[in-house]
């Protein structure tokens, strides 16, 4: 089930952030309000649900769980990225003499 789940949060973090919050507590846990983990699922998806998963309620996240926060934000800064980069020819500069 784990590795299914591992499978789901790389082919669409906000699919499988959507299915931890309705599914399990963790998300309430994590964050006090709603504002919070929505701007993290619209924006920063695989942020959120690392961020989500290596909370703990007595420590917070701490130690090796700051290193897999940036790990997913490095993923989300790569994706938003990669899709700049590869859509640069889509809208390509018309120069008009």
């Amino acid at each position: 089930m784990a590795c299914l789940f591992a499978l789901i949060a790389l082919i669409s973090p906000r699919l499988a952030l959507f299915l931890v919050w309705l599914l399990t507590p963790l998300v309430n846990r994590a964050f006090d309000g709603f504002l919070i983990p929505f701007l993290g699922f619209l924006f920063l998806p695989m942020t959120t649900l690392l961020y989500v998963l290596v909370y703990s309620p007595d420590y917070g996240v701490s130690g090796f769980g700051y290193l897999l926060v940036l790990v997913g934000f490095l993923i989300d800064l790569g994706s938003y990225g990669g899709s700049g980069y590869r859509n640069r020819d889509r809208f390509r500069r018309r120069d008009y003499y």
